[in-house]
């Protein structure tokens, strides 16, 4: 359910789920698309929570008092969103995820779209990240691929050409530096392919094969 945790600039408003009990667990952070926190991304980080993670989905939009529920008005408050601050408030999530009494210290983060992009800026920034999963996001710069400690796993669609074009240098930079990666490329899917809230571009047999890949990376890199 909501909670709060301490952010760089004030708290941060964040949904977050867990198999009962009080057993130690790796974390999963969850970073949400250009859309913000919203019931599609309270469901996801749900799955992952039934998939045996705590689960933290952190919501960039808090400073304005959270995610609007017009999605508009969500899409345009992200779009103005300084992404060093952004930045900023995941690597807090990451420290608090760490912390977490429910937390076995080891966190990956799974981002989609603007949420994806977001976890490669993380992996560049922040050694602490124990594994990152990318659906779908912008890669960052190659020149910061040597910095990356935690492996990725990486998701895109083949008819998403505008984030597809900057793969290429990323995965050679990636290989140039010996990083741990794995790359799919979902035949005749879309961006947001995941998202079973967007009727236009989801696949549900590509969905539902990128998910079971997620989860099965994140149990094997967090345990």
């Amino acid at each position: 359910g909501p909670a709060l945790f301490p952010g760089p600039d004030g708290d941060l408003r964040a949904y977050v789920a867990a198999p009962h009990g009080n057993g130690r667990l790796p974390a999963v952070i969850v970073i949400h698309e250009n859309r913000g926190l919203n019931p599609h991304i309270e469901d996801v980080t749900r799955r992952a929570a039934l998939a045996g993670f705590l689960a933290i989905a952190p919501d960039a939009l808090s400073a304005g008092g959270g995610t609007p529920p017009d999605e508009d008005a969500a899409r345009a408050a992200i779009a103005a969103l300084d992404r060093d601050a952004a930045l900023g408030l995941y690597r807090a999530a990451l420290r608090h995820a760490a912390t977490h009494p429910r937390s076995n210290g080891r966190v990956g983060a799974v981002g989609f779209c603007w949420g994806g992009g977001m976890v490669g800026q993380l992996a560049v920034s922040e050694p602490a990240l124990g594994a990152g999963v990318v659906f779908y996001g912008r890669a960052p710069d190659p020149a910061g691929a040597g910095q990356i400690k935690a492996p990725l796993l990486l998701h895109y669609a083949a008819r998403d050409a505008r984030i597809n074009e900057a793969v290429p240098a990323f995965e050679a930079a990636l290989k140039a530096a010996g990083k741990r990666y794995e790359l799919h490329m979902y035949a005749d899917t879309d961006h947001a392919f995941h998202n079973d809230t967007n009727t236009a571009r989801y696949d549900a047999a590509a969905a539902a094969l990128a998910w079971q890949r997620t989860v099965e990376f994140l149990r094997r890199e967090l345990q």
